[in-house]
């Protein structure tokens, strides 16, 4: 079984890197394959023709996963819009399978961001940077992290500065953070409702693997 994973970024990918091997078993880990492509709007723009590759090739074992941000974007339709582009390029998604197991593409939006999923598990995010405070996650504003406010990366961002970690740089070095947190991260303990939905579903594709 090989799995394709398709992000947007560097963070996303060095993210996956670490909280995959706490999700999958090591073999079907082993056989991941994740690729980055700069940016969202680089990501939509070349998924169709990625998409179409892939049929050319791809065994009914195999998986194709499209991890995306929706930002700002209103969640429905950028599903629909990446389902649509599987679609066309003559692949199945799981949302339209009949049968479960046969399906080839798995879609799965992050919200708002990737730094969602950190606010997810606050207790990550204290052991990567102790000096938070371990009741951020009780605080108005953060105790849904798919409904943070403003811009999860700029919040985190802020949590960080006010800790006193990477005060001196400009951005939140993201590719940094994902892999300082996503080290400390329990996967079934995730309060992302969002971050579940991704993690149930990869289990989900595994287990029935094993059982086919």
């Amino acid at each position: 079984m090989l799995i394709e994973f398709l992000v947007e970024d560097a963070s996303t990918e060095a993210f996956l890197e670490v909280i995959l091997p706490k999700i999958l078993d090591r073999s079907i880990f082993d056989n991941c394959q994740i690729h980055q492509f700069g940016g969202k709007d680089r990501l939509l723009k070349n998924l169709s023709n990625r998409l179409k590759g892939y049929k050319n090739w791809i065994t009914d074992d195999d998986k194709i996963v499209v991890l995306i941000d929706r930002d700002r974007d209103d969640c429905r339709e950028l599903k629909n819009k990446i389902e649509e582009i599987a679609k066309g390029a003559g692949l199945i998604t799981k949302s339209l399978a009949r049968d479960n197991l046969k399906y080839a593409v798995l879609n799965r939006i992050v919200i708002e961001e990737l730094e969602a999923w950190y606010f997810g598990d606050i207790n990550a995010i204290c052991k990567a940077y102790p000096r938070v405070s371990d009741n951020l996650g009780k605080k108005e504003g953060y105790r849904d992290p798919d409904s943070i406010k403003g811009g999860t990366a700029e919040r985190l961002k802020k949590v960080l500065n006010d800790a006193g970690y990477h005060n001196h740089q400009g951005r939140l070095p993201k590719t940094q953070v994902a892999k300082d947190i996503a080290q400390y991260m329990e996967p079934r303990n995730n309060r992302s409702e969002s971050f579940q939905i991704f993690y149930t579903a990869l289990q989900e594709m595994t287990s029935m693997k094993k059982m086919s």
